[in-house]
């Protein structure tokens, strides 16, 4: 093969890590769309299988237990056995069982299938992300993590609008093939447009690079990393947490709540989440320019954004603005992927990638606890937990080392 004279992602031409790049994106893309689906189409799951708002929120918790189990293991694997390789499997692996949950029937066979959708679904992050962190250095990673996160955005934004369709109403099942079936697809392709991260170094690893252990997570909890490992593990749990409390009952919200039609509700949320690919550009140049732990501002205005859209706006074009406010802030987590992939060294990058589903061991009860309050206290006053959590998470953030070195100009000469 071609590939197998580079011993260094430097070695490896732009042409060909650009192509790799184009091609990861249209896998994170697939992801997102197929992600989603357990929010955006909530209220059809909900109605078509008879489900409680508990239940229908415990969804959410099945596919983030698979997420955290997959992101773990596979991960690892990653570190282990090649990235190019268990990417094929990923994506493979989320586009079966994102096809199977046009065929669930019930609410156990809805959670198993979740759970497994899920599992293939966590190791996007760390396995997905990871490769093309590895194939461009440090000063672009914050710029190429808000294309990730953009395309990202762009797949809800159009999962969005495909909901408010003729198509999306009459036949929800169609929006899950939508993203699983071209999955399927291109799975084989990562062989063509990905170099063999088997056979090269990452980007500044130099020449030699120490191999993962033999479970490379017990090498986040030695001495010098535990801190860094546990604050991360609490603010991505946060993070999930308030993001499932807002974003997982905001459809449920504008129907139940504010009455308002499917079409109005599809263009509500679509500023949502065009905000938030907006702020996902922003973010990751402003974390390359300023630093990952200045960007955590985000988080403190993305929490009074919830009260704003929750307390104080109240027709559908006020809240087109406040969803597309709050989407812009909370893409501040951006900056983490970078961030993740220069906490650590580069033999435990897909590993201490798979920290950002960790936090799922937290936020995996935000349904269970909103769903709770909601039919306690009414679903507003569920969904302003996300507020706490996101400006919690802000202060945690600011709590974690900065990685990016400020470039100051050189002070004048004074003349003499």
């Amino acid at each position: 093969m071609a590939t197998a004279k580079f011993t260094r992602a430097e070695d490896v031409s732009a042409a060909r890590r650009w192509t790799a790049f184009a091609f990861l994106m249209i896998a994170e893309f697939l992801y997102g769309w197929s992600f989603n689906t357990v929010d955006v189409l909530r209220p059809q799951i909900r109605q078509a299988l008879g489900l409680t708002l508990t239940q229908a929120g415990s969804a959410y918790t099945a596919q983030s237990l698979g997420a955290l189990t997959g992101a773990v293991v596979l991960a690892q694997l990653a570190d282990r056995l090649g990235r190019r390789r268990l990417l094929f499997w990923v994506i493979a692996g989320f586009g079966l069982f994102g096809s199977l949950g046009a065929l669930v029937t019930s609410y156990p066979q809805l959670l198993g299938q979740r759970f497994m959708l899920g599992f293939f679904l966590g190791a996007i992050f760390p396995v997905l992300i990871a490769t093309y962190m590895s194939l461009f250095p440090s000063r672009i990673r914050g710029k190429l993590a808000s294309i990730g996160q953009g395309t990202y955005n762009l797949s809800v934004v159009a999962l969005g609008l495909a909901y408010g369709t003729q198509i999306g109403q009459s036949d929800w099942r169609v929006l899950l093939w939508a993203g699983a079936l071209p999955a399927l697809v291109i799975a084989p392709l990562v062989f063509l447009f990905v170099p063999d991260d088997r056979i090269m170094k990452p980007w500044g690893a130099g020449d030699s690079a120490p191999a993962a252990a033999k479970l490379p997570v017990l090498e986040l909890f030695t001495l010098a990393l535990r801190r860094t490992t546990l604050l991360l593990f609490v603010l991505v749990g946060l993070n999930f947490f308030a993001y499932q409390a807002f974003a997982g009952w905001v459809t449920t919200y504008l129907k139940d709540v504010k009455h308002f039609e499917p079409q109005v509700i599809s263009r509500i949320v679509t500023w949502q989440f065009i905000g938030a690919v907006i702020g996902g550009f922003f973010w990751g140049w402003f974390s390359d320019r300023y630093g990952r732990r200045l960007t955590g501002i985000g988080f403190f205005v993305g929490g009074a954004s919830v009260l704003l859209y929750l307390l104080v706006l109240d027709s559908a074009f006020a809240l087109q603005f406040g969803g597309a406010l709050w989407g812009f802030m909370i893409t501040a987590s951006v900056a983490w992927a970078p961030w993740m992939s220069e906490l650590y060294p580069p033999h435990l990058r897909s590993t201490a990638m798979s920290i950002f589903h960790w936090g799922r061991i937290i936020s995996m009860t935000a349904p269970l606890i909103t769903g709770a309050i909601a039919e306690a206290f009414g679903l507003p006053t569920a969904m302003t937990m996300s507020a706490a959590g996101l400006i919690v998470g802000g202060v945690v953030w600011l709590m974690i080392p900065e990685t990016v070195e400020r470039r100051r100009a050189p002070l004048p000469t004074p003349n003499v």
